[in-house]
This record gives C-alpha cells, sequence and structure tokens, in this order.
C-alpha cells in the first residue's frame, strides 16, 4: 500500500513539472545570459564571458542608487502598509463582522492596477492641470510640487501606502477574526481588557500573520515598476529610479542584456533570501 507521502507526491507531479517548464527554463536561459555577451543581434547564440556582467553592474553607481531607493521604498512602505493594517483589522474589526459589505469597499484600491493609478496620480497631482494643486493654491495659496526631485520620494510612498494597505487589511482581519473567542474571554475575566487585552494576547497571535504580510510588502515594494515609471519614471537625475527600472533601462534602452539580466538576477537573490529567512522564522516559531 502505497504510503500518504508518496501518494502526495504522486499528485503534485504534474504542478512541480508544469512549474519547471513554465519558469525553470527560462530562469536557467537568464542565468546563461547573465554571463554571456549576449545584445539583440546574438540573441540566439550568446558569448559566454564569465562573470564580467556582475562586476559591471557592481560598479555601477546608478545600480546601488537604484538598490538604495529599492531598499528605503520597500522598507518604509512595508512598515507603514503593515502597521495600517494592523490597525484598520483591529478598528474595524466589529463594523466589518456586522457589514462585511464594507470589505469590498475598502478592497478597491488594490483592485486597480498599478499602472492605472499611476496614471491616475500623474493627472491629480500634475502641476498645471492636476485638480490638488489647483485646489490647494485656490484655498490655501499653496503651490507644492508633488513630483520634484525633493517630494517624489514621499509621494510615491504614500501612492503605495494608499494602494496596498487594504491587502494587508485583509491578512490581519482574516487573522484576527480566527482567534478562538475562548481566549479574549478568558483574559476578560483576569481583568485584561482594551490596550492590554491587543498587546498581551491579540499581537503575539497575530505575530506571524504580521511578519508574513511585512516581508510580502517588502519584496513587492522592493521590486516596484508599473506604477512609478507611469507617475515620474526614473525621475530628475535617476531619483526615483527602482532596481527594476534600472533593468529595464538597461535591457531596452542601453540593449546590455547582459547586465539587465545579471541584475535581475540579483534581484531574485534578495527575494528568495526574503522569503527563505520569513520560512526560517516561522518554522523556528513553530517548533519553538
Amino acid at each position: 500500500m502505497e504510503t500518504p507521502t508518496r501518494e502526495n507526491r504522486i499528485l503534485a507531479a504534474p504542478v512541480v513539472i508544469f512549474l519547471l517548464a513554465m519558469l525553470g527554463f527560462p530562469a536557467v536561459l537568464d542565468l546563461i545570459y547573465s554571463v554571456s555577451t549576449v545584445s539583440f543581434e546574438n540573441l540566439r547564440a550568446p558569448e559566454i564571458s564569465g562573470f564580467g556582467n556582475y562586476r559591471a553592474v557592481l560598479a555601477d553607481d546608478e545600480f546601488w542608487g537604484a538598490v538604495s531607493f529599492s531598499t528605503r521604498f520597500g522598507l518604509l512602505t512595508a512598515a507603514l502598509e503593515t502597521a495600517l493594517g494592523l490597525f484598520l483589522a483591529a478598528f474595524l474589526a466589529p463594523l466589518i463582522q456586522k457589514r462585511f459589505w464594507l470589505m469590498a469597499v475598502l478592497m478597491m484600491p488594490m483592485i486597480i492596477a498599478p499602472s492605472l493609478m499611476g496614471l491616475m496620480y500623474r493627472l491629480v497631482l500634475h502641476e498645471f492641470v492636476g485638480p490638488l494643486p489647483y485646489y490647494l493654491w485656490e484655498w490655501f495659496r499653496l503651490s507644492p510640487s508633488f513630483l520634484s526631485p525633493q517630494s517624489a520620494f514621499t509621494t510615491l510612498v504614500v501612492i503605495e501606502t494608499l494602494q496596498w494597505t487594504p491587502f494587508t487589511l485583509l491578512l490581519f482581519y482574516t487573522a484576527y477574526s480566527a482567534i478562538p473567542g475562548d481566549i479574549r474571554e478568558a483574559a476578560q475575566v483576569d481583568g485584561t481588557r482594551g490596550w492590554r487585552l491587543f498587546t498581551h494576547v491579540e499581537l503575539p497571535m497575530l505575530l506571524p500573520t504580521l511578519v508574513v504580510a511585512f516581508v510580502i510588502r517588502f519584496i513587492d515594494g522592493f521590486r516596484v515598476f508599473d506604477n512609478i515609471y507611469v507617475l515620474i519614471g526614473s525621475g530628475a537625475g535617476g531619483s526615483s529610479t527602482s532596481l527594476s527600472i534600472y533593468i529595464y533601462t538597461a535591457f531596452f534602452k542601453s540593449a546590455d542584456i547582459g547586465k539587465a539580466l545579471a541584475a535581475s538576477v540579483l534581484l531574485f537573490v534578495v527575494a528568495f533570501g526574503a522569503l527563505w529567512l520569513i520560512g526560517r522564522l516561522l518554522k523556528r516559531r513553530a517548533t519553538a
């Protein structure tokens, strides 16, 4: 008789084979191109040249500028989205339980494609035709430049946070609703209520979800491309060049395919490392 483990492996085999075929081949091809001298002229016959592309990427100041931007952007947006999502989930949980249709309304920003979100805010914040600068000037005589090099980073962080906080809200609300009611009742019998109940009982139980939400949003923020590219592009002097925009520019505008794919491999390593770290943390917590 086949063991359950063997049965699971047999059932999972078609999915594994599909993923290897669809993702494995492009990944191997990217690795080959990243160590090759390749352009659109010799795309079918790249010349293996070693790790020169990686050395060129690591010696490029623009690459490190893009890494710095992506890291700061990813950490800040992940922290804001996690904190806001946790606060809204705990604060709005009683209201959402009574009127669950509110969750659909709160999810609407997340449904919009990031590129369309960037285009929408490009029109709203435009210095000459945007309604927000117009009314700020009419009502308060303020004329802020939301997309200037000095303000672009803050503007991008706010837009990203507004769009993706509903994602963390959904995660935290699901986890918050799954906390057994008898645990809360036992804590309240012991006199634990309000803020103390949240910090000493509910928050520790939400910690795995908090870690997952933060890491997922950091990875998504670190590799951000479409909304920034549509809204402001690489910015003045590359001030808003994320790592994904750096790769896009090297690939399509400079036709330096090897360098672009070397940078993409480094981006993959960062994302994989973050996922591995969260897996280790959750496994350690489960066995503790």
